[in-house]
Protein backbone atom coordinates (compact mmCIF):
# COMPACT_ATOMS: atom_id res chain seq x y z
CA UNK A 1 0.00 0.00 0.00
CA UNK A 2 1.39 3.37 -0.71
CA UNK A 3 1.92 6.65 1.34
CA UNK A 4 -1.08 7.91 -0.67
CA UNK A 5 -3.81 5.26 -0.84
CA UNK A 6 -6.54 5.34 1.11
CA UNK A 7 -7.02 2.01 3.73
CA UNK A 8 -10.50 1.17 2.78
CA UNK A 9 -9.03 0.78 -1.26
CA UNK A 10 -6.63 -1.81 0.00
CA UNK A 11 -9.49 -5.36 -0.48
CA UNK A 12 -9.80 -6.96 2.93
CA UNK A 13 -8.89 -10.08 0.90
CA UNK A 14 -7.36 -10.57 -2.51
CA UNK A 15 -7.34 -14.24 -4.06
CA UNK A 16 -5.17 -15.02 -7.48
CA UNK A 17 -5.86 -18.16 -9.00
CA UNK A 18 -5.39 -19.55 -5.16
CA UNK A 19 -5.94 -23.76 -4.77
CA UNK A 20 -5.85 -25.66 -1.43
CA UNK A 21 -4.49 -29.29 -0.87
CA UNK A 22 -4.55 -30.72 2.23
CA UNK A 23 -2.91 -33.88 2.78
CA UNK A 24 -2.47 -34.44 -0.49
CA UNK A 25 -6.15 -34.05 -1.67
CA UNK A 26 -6.85 -30.82 -3.40
CA UNK A 27 -10.05 -28.89 -1.62
CA UNK A 28 -10.76 -26.19 -4.03
CA UNK A 29 -9.02 -24.68 -6.71
CA UNK A 30 -9.25 -21.28 -9.05
CA UNK A 31 -9.98 -19.11 -6.28
CA UNK A 32 -9.55 -15.26 -8.17
CA UNK A 33 -11.54 -12.56 -6.33
CA UNK A 34 -11.09 -9.33 -4.54
CA UNK A 35 -13.33 -8.89 -1.36
CA UNK A 36 -13.53 -5.16 -0.59
CA UNK A 37 -12.62 -3.64 2.98
CA UNK A 38 -15.73 -2.72 5.40
CA UNK A 39 -18.39 -5.45 4.71
CA UNK A 40 -20.13 -8.12 6.09
CA UNK A 41 -19.44 -11.39 4.47
CA UNK A 42 -20.58 -14.51 4.47
CA UNK A 43 -18.45 -17.72 3.93
CA UNK A 44 -20.60 -20.67 2.55
CA UNK A 45 -20.75 -24.34 1.32
CA UNK A 46 -21.67 -27.77 1.59
CA UNK A 47 -19.87 -29.53 5.22
CA UNK A 48 -16.49 -30.83 3.59
CA UNK A 49 -15.98 -27.87 1.08
CA UNK A 50 -13.74 -26.00 2.23
CA UNK A 51 -14.42 -23.36 4.56
CA UNK A 52 -12.14 -23.87 7.22
CA UNK A 53 -9.17 -24.47 5.13
CA UNK A 54 -10.18 -20.76 3.59
CA UNK A 55 -9.89 -19.45 7.23
CA UNK A 56 -6.64 -21.19 7.84
CA UNK A 57 -5.58 -19.89 4.28
CA UNK A 58 -6.24 -16.42 5.34
CA UNK A 59 -4.40 -16.83 9.15
CA UNK A 60 -1.52 -18.12 7.11
CA UNK A 61 -2.34 -21.75 9.32
CA UNK A 62 -1.43 -23.12 5.91
CA UNK A 63 -0.07 -21.85 2.51
CA UNK A 64 -2.07 -21.95 -0.49
CA UNK A 65 -0.94 -24.75 -3.09
CA UNK A 66 -0.78 -22.41 -5.59
CA UNK A 67 -1.79 -18.49 -6.48
CA UNK A 68 -1.31 -15.66 -4.33
CA UNK A 69 -3.26 -14.55 -1.39
CA UNK A 70 -3.43 -11.17 0.51
CA UNK A 71 -4.95 -10.46 3.67
CA UNK A 72 -5.40 -6.93 4.38
CA UNK A 73 -2.85 -6.27 1.74
CA UNK A 74 -0.11 -8.01 2.56
CA UNK A 75 0.74 -11.74 2.97
CA UNK A 76 -1.09 -14.05 5.34
CA UNK A 77 0.04 -14.35 8.87
CA UNK A 78 2.09 -11.15 8.31
CA UNK A 79 -1.31 -9.20 9.22
CA UNK A 80 -2.72 -11.66 12.29
CA UNK A 81 -2.54 -8.76 14.63
CA UNK A 82 -5.16 -6.76 12.71
CA UNK A 83 -7.71 -9.92 12.75
CA UNK A 84 -10.15 -10.92 15.33
CA UNK A 85 -10.71 -14.17 15.38
CA UNK A 86 -13.83 -16.41 17.16
CA UNK A 87 -13.22 -19.97 17.10
CA UNK A 88 -16.49 -22.14 17.43
CA UNK A 89 -14.92 -23.81 20.80
CA UNK A 90 -14.57 -20.41 22.06
CA UNK A 91 -15.64 -21.31 25.69
CA UNK A 92 -12.79 -24.49 25.77
CA UNK A 93 -10.10 -22.67 23.47
CA UNK A 94 -10.04 -19.91 26.71
CA UNK A 95 -10.69 -22.08 29.75
CA UNK A 96 -14.17 -22.54 31.63
CA UNK A 97 -12.84 -20.96 35.01
CA UNK A 98 -11.25 -18.06 33.54
CA UNK A 99 -13.09 -14.68 34.54
CA UNK A 100 -14.53 -13.40 31.52
CA UNK A 101 -12.33 -9.75 31.86
CA UNK A 102 -9.28 -12.21 32.54
CA UNK A 103 -10.03 -13.71 28.53
CA UNK A 104 -10.40 -9.99 27.22
CA UNK A 105 -6.85 -9.31 28.71
CA UNK A 106 -5.59 -12.51 27.05
CA UNK A 107 -6.67 -10.97 23.64
CA UNK A 108 -5.26 -8.50 24.30
CA UNK A 109 -1.47 -9.05 25.19
CA UNK A 110 -1.43 -12.78 25.09
CA UNK A 111 -0.19 -14.71 28.08
CA UNK A 112 1.22 -11.69 29.50
CA UNK A 113 -1.62 -11.33 31.72
CA UNK A 114 -0.93 -13.74 33.94
CA UNK A 115 2.62 -12.70 34.93
CA UNK A 116 1.63 -9.65 36.17
CA UNK A 117 -1.08 -6.98 36.84
CA UNK A 118 -2.93 -5.19 33.72
CA UNK A 119 -2.13 -1.73 33.57
CA UNK A 120 -4.78 1.19 34.10
CA UNK A 121 -4.96 1.38 29.66
CA UNK A 122 -5.69 -2.25 29.73
CA UNK A 123 -8.25 -1.96 31.85
CA UNK A 124 -9.70 0.70 30.53
CA UNK A 125 -9.69 -1.06 27.13
CA UNK A 126 -11.35 -4.07 28.70
CA UNK A 127 -14.40 -2.56 30.03
CA UNK A 128 -14.80 -0.30 26.87
CA UNK A 129 -15.16 -3.51 24.64
CA UNK A 130 -17.39 -5.51 27.01
CA UNK A 131 -19.31 -2.15 27.30
CA UNK A 132 -19.30 -2.36 23.15
CA UNK A 133 -20.78 -5.36 23.20
CA UNK A 134 -22.98 -4.35 25.91
CA UNK A 135 -21.37 -7.34 28.42
CA UNK A 136 -20.00 -5.08 30.76
CA UNK A 137 -21.90 -6.33 33.82
CA UNK A 138 -20.18 -9.49 33.00
CA UNK A 139 -16.66 -8.80 33.92
CA UNK A 140 -16.24 -10.75 36.87
CA UNK A 141 -18.02 -13.88 36.06
CA UNK A 142 -16.41 -17.43 34.54
CA UNK A 143 -17.09 -18.23 31.07
CA UNK A 144 -18.72 -21.41 32.82
CA UNK A 145 -21.55 -19.26 34.45
CA UNK A 146 -22.58 -17.49 31.02
CA UNK A 147 -25.32 -19.16 28.82
CA UNK A 148 -24.57 -19.32 24.91
CA UNK A 149 -25.26 -15.92 24.10
CA UNK A 150 -23.48 -14.15 26.43
CA UNK A 151 -20.23 -16.40 25.65
CA UNK A 152 -20.48 -15.08 21.80
CA UNK A 153 -20.64 -11.42 23.46
CA UNK A 154 -17.36 -12.19 25.17
CA UNK A 155 -15.99 -14.00 22.29
CA UNK A 156 -16.98 -10.91 19.94
CA UNK A 157 -15.46 -8.56 22.75
CA UNK A 158 -12.01 -10.61 22.82
CA UNK A 159 -11.42 -10.79 19.43
CA UNK A 160 -12.12 -6.75 19.57
CA UNK A 161 -9.85 -5.95 22.12
CA UNK A 162 -6.93 -5.30 20.04
CA UNK A 163 -8.62 -2.90 17.44
CA UNK A 164 -8.55 -5.10 14.74
CA UNK A 165 -9.36 -4.51 11.16
CA UNK A 166 -10.87 -7.74 10.33
CA UNK A 167 -12.92 -10.03 12.19
CA UNK A 168 -13.01 -13.79 11.53
CA UNK A 169 -16.39 -15.61 13.15
CA UNK A 170 -16.81 -19.17 12.60
CA UNK A 171 -20.51 -20.48 12.57
CA UNK A 172 -21.05 -17.69 15.81
CA UNK A 173 -24.91 -18.63 15.38
CA UNK A 174 -24.53 -22.27 15.84
CA UNK A 175 -26.29 -23.44 19.21
CA UNK A 176 -28.20 -20.03 20.09
CA UNK A 177 -31.63 -19.65 20.00
CA UNK A 178 -33.44 -17.08 17.63
CA UNK A 179 -33.61 -14.62 20.41
CA UNK A 180 -29.76 -14.43 20.88
CA UNK A 181 -29.02 -15.22 16.82
CA UNK A 182 -31.11 -12.21 16.17
CA UNK A 183 -28.81 -10.46 18.90
CA UNK A 184 -25.66 -11.45 17.60
CA UNK A 185 -26.72 -10.71 14.25
CA UNK A 186 -27.70 -6.98 15.38
CA UNK A 187 -24.15 -6.68 17.42
CA UNK A 188 -22.08 -7.25 14.24
CA UNK A 189 -24.01 -5.06 12.17
CA UNK A 190 -23.60 -2.41 14.67
CA UNK A 191 -19.73 -2.89 15.30
CA UNK A 192 -19.70 -2.49 11.46
CA UNK A 193 -21.13 0.78 10.68
CA UNK A 194 -19.39 2.06 14.09
CA UNK A 195 -15.94 0.43 13.56
CA UNK A 196 -15.86 -0.14 9.99
CA UNK A 197 -14.08 -3.86 10.47
CA UNK A 198 -14.40 -6.21 7.90
CA UNK A 199 -16.37 -8.98 9.27
CA UNK A 200 -16.75 -12.48 8.09
CA UNK A 201 -18.79 -15.18 8.63
CA UNK A 202 -18.83 -19.02 8.48
CA UNK A 203 -22.28 -19.78 8.37
CA UNK A 204 -24.38 -22.70 7.47
CA UNK A 205 -27.52 -21.08 7.61
CA UNK A 206 -28.08 -17.67 5.98
CA UNK A 207 -31.55 -16.84 6.98
CA UNK A 208 -30.32 -14.77 10.60
CA UNK A 209 -28.07 -12.89 8.31
CA UNK A 210 -29.38 -11.87 5.03
CA UNK A 211 -30.25 -8.08 6.40
CA UNK A 212 -26.82 -7.21 7.45
CA UNK A 213 -24.80 -8.77 4.58
CA UNK A 214 -22.81 -7.44 2.02
CA UNK A 215 -21.16 -10.36 0.06
CA UNK A 216 -20.48 -14.02 0.05
CA UNK A 217 -17.36 -16.23 -0.77
CA UNK A 218 -19.03 -19.55 -1.45
CA UNK A 219 -17.25 -22.71 -2.27
CA UNK A 220 -18.97 -24.65 -4.94
CA UNK A 221 -18.14 -27.56 -6.91
CA UNK A 222 -13.96 -27.18 -6.19
CA UNK A 223 -13.93 -23.71 -6.63
CA UNK A 224 -13.67 -20.81 -4.63
CA UNK A 225 -16.20 -17.78 -5.44
CA UNK A 226 -17.11 -14.30 -4.70
CA UNK A 227 -20.26 -12.13 -5.38
CA UNK A 228 -22.73 -9.47 -4.10
CA UNK A 229 -25.43 -11.11 -1.57
CA UNK A 230 -27.94 -9.81 -4.48
CA UNK A 231 -26.28 -12.55 -6.74
CA UNK A 232 -25.59 -15.08 -4.56
CA UNK A 233 -29.07 -15.45 -2.77
CA UNK A 234 -30.05 -17.01 -6.27
CA UNK A 235 -32.34 -20.36 -6.19
CA UNK A 236 -30.70 -22.04 -8.53
CA UNK A 237 -27.44 -21.44 -7.34
CA UNK A 238 -28.53 -22.18 -3.64
CA UNK A 239 -29.97 -25.25 -4.63
CA UNK A 240 -26.77 -26.43 -6.47
CA UNK A 241 -24.60 -25.52 -3.09
CA UNK A 242 -26.65 -27.29 -0.75
CA UNK A 243 -27.75 -29.96 -2.59
CA UNK A 244 -31.45 -29.69 -2.34
CA UNK A 245 -34.38 -27.96 -3.59
CA UNK A 246 -34.07 -23.93 -1.91
CA UNK A 247 -36.78 -21.24 -2.69
CA UNK A 248 -36.03 -17.79 -2.03
CA UNK A 249 -38.79 -15.49 -0.44
CA UNK A 250 -39.20 -11.59 -0.15
CA UNK A 251 -41.69 -10.49 2.49
CA UNK A 252 -44.25 -7.49 1.52
CA UNK A 253 -41.44 -5.51 3.80
CA UNK A 254 -38.89 -6.46 1.32
CA UNK A 255 -36.65 -9.02 3.84
CA UNK A 256 -35.34 -12.31 2.40
CA UNK A 257 -35.22 -15.56 3.69
CA UNK A 258 -34.76 -19.10 2.41
CA UNK A 259 -36.27 -22.50 2.64
CA UNK A 260 -35.68 -25.80 1.47
CA UNK A 261 -38.41 -27.37 -0.14
CA UNK A 262 -37.20 -30.50 -0.90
Amino acid sequence: MSVSEPESAVPALALDDVSVVRGGKLIWSEGTFEVPAGGIVAIIGSNGSGKTSLLKVILGLIPAASGRVQVLGKSPGEVNEFIGYVPQNYASASGEAIRVCDAILLGLNGTRWAFGRPTREERRRVAEVLDAVDAGALALRRLSELSGGQRQRVAIAEALVADPKMLILDEPLASLDLRNQREIVQLLDRLNKDLGVTIMVVAHDLNPLLGVLNSAIYLLDGHAHFDTLDDVVDESLLSHLYGTPIQVVRTPQGALYMRSTG
